[in-house]
């Protein structure tokens, strides 16, 4: 790979860095808040870095992700935030959304159109996303997250469940939509740029 393409990328995964920031801590523009579980489109930044760079990027950009959710907790504590100061909750679920979605486009682009691979891969990137950080709440910060919501601990895997069925929908939804949109224009204009180069 020259230098010129190099430095190109980089560029290009800075700015997915800084949305990354932006979408953290400005309001409504990441984390859309709705009761106990903000609805999140953060994720959408994560999976298009990786079906446009790969697993490295993916995974790298994917616990950037996870690594400002901590900040956040801890600057902006709220009783449902304060369980992603727990790395098992906010960074290693969101470094496997990175991986997933990488593996999961590599996989679909030679067998269906460019399309499909990216709306099946947001689909599954935020599922993994989902279930994985629900799942961590689960197993790390249950008593916690119970207390907050103000339920029994013996209630809260049913409210878990149904985050994934509303929250979790409307979150597959959005990514399904959105991700095509944005990679699409950009990966023709990537292949434009190192086709240059």
């Amino acid at each position: 790979m020259s230098k010129k393409r190099n430095v190109f990328q980089l560029t290009i995964i800075s700015m997915l860095l800084a949305i990354l920031i932006a979408q953290t801590f400005i309001p409504m523009l990441g984390y859309i808040p709705l009761g106990p579980i903000d609805v999140t489109i953060v994720h959408i930044t994560v999976i298009l870095a990786a079906v446009l760079f790969g697993t490295k990027t993916g995974a790298v950009i994917g616990a950037s992700w996870g690594i400002l959710s901590m900040i956040r907790a801890y600057i902006q504590p709220t009783p449902f935030n304060v369980v992603f100061l727990n790395p098992l909750i906010s960074v290693l679920p969101r470094l496997i959304v990175g991986l997933v979605s990488a593996w999961c486009f590599s996989l679909l682009s030679d067998r269906i159109s460019n399309k499909w691979s990216y709306a099946v891969t947001a689909g599954i990137g935020t599922l993994t996303n989902t279930v994985l950080v629900l799942g961590g709440i689960y197993l790390f910060a249950s008593e916690t997250y119970a207390q907050a919501l103000g339920i029994s601990e013996s209630l809260l895997l049913g409210a878990l469940g149904t985050v994934v069925a509303t929250n979790g929908v409307i979150e597959i939804i959005a990514s399904v939509i959105i991700l095509p949109l944005v990679a699409i224009p950009l990966s023709k204009a990537l292949k434009r740029r190192n086709a240059s180069f």
